[in-house]
């Protein structure tokens, strides 16, 4: 088994695909909370979302992001805002 977190998966060693969950039912939808994981990660990650009811899937481009660590690290220190309260990453 490699070091990266089950929250991350590796596409054509240029993607990774980061998955966020809802686990409130009292929490924002999915289509707002994909606007405000874009709004609070970096803004020079090149990211593309895809939404689903109760997920939210990122493709996030490894280049000038800092690694899977720098990924995984950023997206747990995005979930922690209040502003996404109720949903965590998968994995």
């Amino acid at each position: 088994m490699d070091n990266r977190s089950e929250q991350t998966r590796e596409y054509a060693g240029e993607y990774v695909e980061v998955v966020a969950v809802r686990d409130d039912t009292t929490a924002p939808g999915a289509a707002t909370t994909a606007v405000r994981l874009l709004g609070l990660l970096p803004s020079h990650w090149s990211c593309a979302p895809r939404v689903e009811q109760d997920r939210v899937r990122l493709l996030i481009r490894l280049e000038g992001t800092g690694g899977h660590a720098a990924i995984r690290g950023t997206v747990h220190r995005v979930l922690a805002d209040r502003a996404l309260r109720g949903w965590h990453a998968e994995g």
